[in-house]
């Protein structure tokens, strides 16, 4: 909080929607305006790749702005900060056919019980009625949209607005506060019907209001603007507002719509279980000399940089230093208000999401479900000096951003980068050379193909060495044969008579194994039993090693007179699209070499599918790029590894070229 002011509740609010909607745009023209500005703002080009913090002060009440990311691919930065608002603006576009845009967002928030509003930004753009946009965005929402406001046009443009609480007009002023007017005569008649239709949205969660509304009673505006509040701190319903942060219209409008109808703090601290005085990890950042700062709210009253933090597990901590927090900023402080952000050093066994109490008690950290990384790049150092640098850097990047992973992948040794689409790892590619100082190359990861065979073959393998003094020598005779689909590897020890001695069977089992690591195509090879039923060895200079080589020679010649196959993974995809979007999506995995199991309306989203599907874990590089841009950028999937199958024709020889040039 700035010095002078007041220790004030604070509330925050969290402004949401898709990347082009003028979130940030919005964001700064509510802190412009707020502060006498003229709450104009161009709306930005860019996109924001990370959640940020704007303080704002307005008529003697202080807000945490939490600018939450747009675009898919960065939206799980805000994943852990969105439980934390008390309100949620909802940031739309006037199109009409941009109106399931916003469905994801609403869903975050419907699902959270977060109470939100809509606002529609760009209104000086729009080429069309409220009424249509209106009733192309009640169906991706589930709770009613209530406009509070319809516009004035002029010259086929938005001019001005009738809020329909108040009763009275508007007439935007460029760079000024609007205008008070009277209502236009074109309109009069429509905001009546207008403000009537608001009133029965309403009375749907006021029985008085419904009984005043049926015995032709006009309520009384107090008792309006007291249900409007009500109804939208519970979630009941989501009011409609609109503006232009290019002209900074309808800016004002919504700060004091803000200042009544956002919720008190205890009633975030309810949904995410906080129980007394307490902080709620929002983010994490590593921050250079600063070292790892967990970002946090306070709740249940005020934060001192003294308190002890009681951990989920028990341990307490006290803060290593104590942080006020605007955009990019942080500036040390002694304590925090109620209900404002703030940095805290030094507390690094904490993740986002987990809750700290500051009463002795434990709190559990809430559950957010992480979001399946759709999209994967095997990355290197450039020089491996780097390596270990790499391994710390990956870490803190993971702990701060939700929606990264890492894989160390058993088969191809890649260290693979999984995340939420190619801008979202190209950015921490970035942050990777500019924070840490790590260059990295960055490739499609290899696909972890196996082998196995289709027919069986009996071989000896034998080794022998002299060198002077004692030599080496090992020799046996295996059975090699296919196994099921799955079933791995067996070995079988049928030695009788004393042919190998029983301490060196195991290591012709290691050197059959040690075989197994490439087969003749260069992939691992699975799903083969091999019987070991005959040998022979040397009294002096038969050992270990000599049975281990003589396993890998024996092992090595079977596999290639056993009819050697390629074997790919399928993983079973569940597919998310919008409906519209269902026959674009069967066709791509047709395309794909997939195979479509079956779909279903996705549960709990009105208006989308759920498309259950094999696809070859080779073809999912670049999959999620095309169901996006079929769909808007809407649809996702979620994948898990299935099967092996058998490839055959042109692609396995494909498949085999390629490994054979990479072995080169």
């Amino acid at each position: 909080m700035p010095e002078g002011k007041s220790a004030n509740i604070v509330r925050a609010i969290a402004v949401v929607g898709p990347t082009g909607a003028g979130k940030t745009a919005l964001t700064q023209a509510l802190a412009s305006a707020a502060s006498g500005g003229s709450g104009a703002v161009p709306n930005a080009a860019g996109q924001s790749t990370e959640t940020a913090i704007t303080a704002i002060d307005f008529m003697g009440d202080h807000y945490a702005l939490i600018d939450a990311p747009g675009a898919v691919d960065f939206c799980a930065d805000a994943d852990c900060a969105l439980p934390a608002a008390d309100l949620a603006i909802i940031v739309a576009d006037p199109d009409p056919d941009k109106a399931a845009l916003l469905q994801p967002f609403l869903k975050a928030v419907e699902d959270l019980k977060i109470p939100h509003v809509i606002f529609i930004n760009k209104i000086d753009q729009a080429r069309g009625r409220l009424r249509d946009l209106l009733d192309a965005l009640q169906p991706v929402s589930a709770l009613p949209l209530v406009a509070r406001q319809i516009p004035i046009w002029e010259d086929e443009k938005v001019a001005g607005f009738v809020d329909l609480a108040l009763e009275r007009a508007y007439h935007y002023e460029p760079g000024k506060p609007s205008r008070v007017i009277d209502i236009p005569k074109d309109l009069v008649e429509r905001e009546h019907e207008a403000r009537f239709h608001m009133l029965e949205q309403m009375a749907d969660f006021d029985d008085h209001l419904l009984e005043q509304l049926l015995s032709d009673i006009t309520p009384e505006r107090d008792v309006v603007f007291a249900d409007l509040v009500r109804e939208t701190r519970e979630g009941l319903i989501a009011p409609v507002f609109f503006g232009s942060t290019a002209q900074g219209a309808g800016i004002r409008r919504l700060l004091k719509a803000l200042r009544h109808d956002t919720p008190m703090p205890n009633l975030a601290a309810e949904r995410i279980g906080l129980q007394g005085a307490g902080v709620y990890v929002m983010k994490i950042s590593h921050m250079g000399q600063t070292g790892k700062l967990a970002y946090v709210r306070a709740f249940g009253g005020l934060l001192a940089d003294s308190d002890q933090l009681t951990l989920s597990d028990g341990s307490t901590h006290k803060p290593g230093a104590l942080f006020a927090v605007q955009g990019g900023q942080t500036k040390k402080a002694s304590s925090v208000p109620e209900g404002d952000v703030a940095a805290i050093g030094k507390l690094d066994p904490v993740s986002a999401g987990d809750l700290l109490s500051c009463a002795g008690a434990k709190a559990e950290r809430i559950a957010i479900a992480p979001r399946f990384p759709v999209f994967q790049l095997a990355i290197s150092t450039k020089d491996r000096k780097d390596d270990v640098r790499l391994s710390g850097a990956l870490q803190k990047l993971t702990d701060e951003d939700s929606g990264l992973a890492v894989l160390h992948d058993p088969i191809t040794h890649e260290i693979v980068l999984r995340g939420q689409g190619e801008p979202h790892l190209r950015a921490v590619l970035e942050r990777l050379r500019t924070r840490f100082g790590v260059d990295v190359d960055a490739t499609p990861p290899q696909t972890p193909y196996q082998e196995s065979i289709r027919k069986s073959a009996e071989k000896r393998g034998r080794h022998k060495k002299q060198t002077g003094g004692h030599g080496q020598f090992g020799d046996c005779v295996i059975q090699v044969k296919p196994l099921p689909r799955g079933e791995g590897f067996a070995f079988v020890d049928k030695i009788s008579g004393g042919a190998i001695p029983r301490q060196w069977i195991p290591a012709v089992e290691a050197g059959v194994k040690d075989a197994m690591q490439k087969g003749p195509i260069g992939f691992p090879v699975v799903d083969v039993s091999v019987t070991l039923i005959d040998g022979s060895f040397h009294s002096v200079d038969s050992n270990e090693h000599s049975f281990q080589m003589a396993g890998r020679l024996g092992m090595n010649e079977a596999l290639a007179a056993c009819e050697p196959v390629v074997l790919e993974p399928i993983d079973k995809l569940s597919i998310y699209t919008p409906s519209a979007g269902t026959p674009k999506i069967n066709s791509a995995v047709s395309s794909h070499n997939g195979q479509i199991l079956g779909f279903e309306p996705r549960e709990g989203w009105p208006g989308w599918d759920r498309v259950d599907a094999y696809l070859p874990q080779a073809e999912r590089q670049n999959f999620i790029i095309e169901l996006r841009s079929m769909t808007q950028g809407l649809a996702t999937f979620e994948a898990a590894f299935d099967h092996m199958v058998e490839v055959t024709g042109r692609r396995a020889e494909d498949v085999a070229r390629k490994a054979q040039q990479h072995a080169a």
